[in-house]
């Protein structure tokens, strides 16, 4: 049995989690916000400095756990805004000193994936085995399966990520962050499909001349911002759908997983379901605590690792350090 702490702060969420064989005993966070623009990395570093202690007590309180019960304790090591994963590394660090326990460093995109295979009785199933995951998030636009060793990169964004790009186009018409349950809403306030640029390439997809031939329509006045949300989300997550089902095919994988934050949209999630349904795959997403970042999922891969002999001892912390541009298929996988 290991009990691992649980540490998120790769952006606007600092979070803290309790694991114990493999299940979820507390996943508490608090997220910077804002009521216009978008995410200041050094604003919400200092959100996170200031909220960090109180996260970190109730998320004890909740688990049941005392302090002194931890086995280890895993940190989200990037990717991320660098100011957001030097306060989680710190405060990793203080703790790790203080209990004298080692620290698991988690890659953020691969937690994502590995708490998609965790059994969820509330979702009615028992998690993926090998699925292909659309990771679909704030600055991450990925196509992800494991193959050989390594989460392997089938496809991702050529510029943005589908978050990102949600993001900036409700900061232009006026939305504070975080914009994609704004647009969400405003979508389903529609039905009317404005024609834009559909730019898929193989595995790949991009969307910066998306988002200015949007901004250049929403600036027009010729269109409800209803309108542009609807075909904004119909045309975007179409491309996703079908790089997705062509990754699929790729690997001959019977499991499309989603994850990430805009994983949470419901017409993002369905239209999966329908492609899954027609060429008779299992389509599997994990409940919206999990989609959105949050430690949990930290902590959940950092039990996993740990147990399979990864962590560096809180006697030699000068060697752990974050990676704010690390990707998926840079880690090599050596718990499975």
């Amino acid at each position: 049995m290991a009990i691992i702490l649980g540490i998120e702060s790769t952006a606007h969420t600092f979070g803290v989690a309790v694991a114990r064989n493999g299940k979820i005993l507390s996943n508490v966070k608090s997220s910077y916000k804002t009521e216009r623009g978008g995410i200041i990395p050094m604003e919400a570093a200092k959100h996170h400095q200031e909220n960090k202690r109180k996260i970190y007590s109730e998320s004890l309180l909740v688990s049941g756990i005392k302090e002194e019960d931890i086995d280890a304790i895993a940190i989200s090591q990037g990717p991320g805004l660098a100011p957001c994963l030097l306060q989680g590394m710190g405060f990793a660090k203080e703790l790790a000193e203080k209990l004298k326990k080692p620290v698991v460093p988690v890659n953020h995109c691969i937690a994502h994936l590995e708490i998609g295979r965790m059994r969820t009785p509330k979702l009615g199933h028992s998690g993926a085995k090998d699925p292909v995951m659309l990771y679909a998030s704030g600055a991450n636009t990925q196509i992800i399966a494991y193959a050989s060793g390594k989460f392997r990169v089938f496809g991702e964004t050529l510029d943005i990520g589908i978050g990102n790009f949600i993001d900036t186009f409700a900061r232009y018409a006026g939305i504070g962050f975080p914009g994609g349950p704004v647009i969400e809403k405003l979508a389903a306030e529609s039905s009317q499909l404005i024609k834009l640029p559909y730019k898929v390439k193989g595995m790949d997809i991009a969307l910066s001349g998306i988002l200015t031939n949007l901004k250049q329509k929403l600036e027009s006045g010729k269109y409800r911002l209803q309108d542009l949300a609807f075909s904004l989300q119909e045309t975007v997550f179409a491309m996703l759908v079908e790089t997705s089902e062509r990754a699929l095919a790729h690997t001959e994988k019977k499991e499309l997983l989603l994850g990430g934050g805009v994983a949470c949209n419901k017409r993002l999630q369905e239209m999966c379901k329908i492609m899954c349904g027609e060429r008779g795959a299992r389509f599997f997403c994990p409940e919206n605590q999990f989609l959105v970042d949050n430690a949990a999922m930290i902590a959940y891969l950092g039990e996993i690792m740990f147990k399979s002999g990864i962590g560096i001892p809180y006697t030699e912390l000068e060697k752990l350090d974050i990676k704010p541009r690390q990707r998926t298929d840079d880690v090599e996988v050596t718990w499975r």
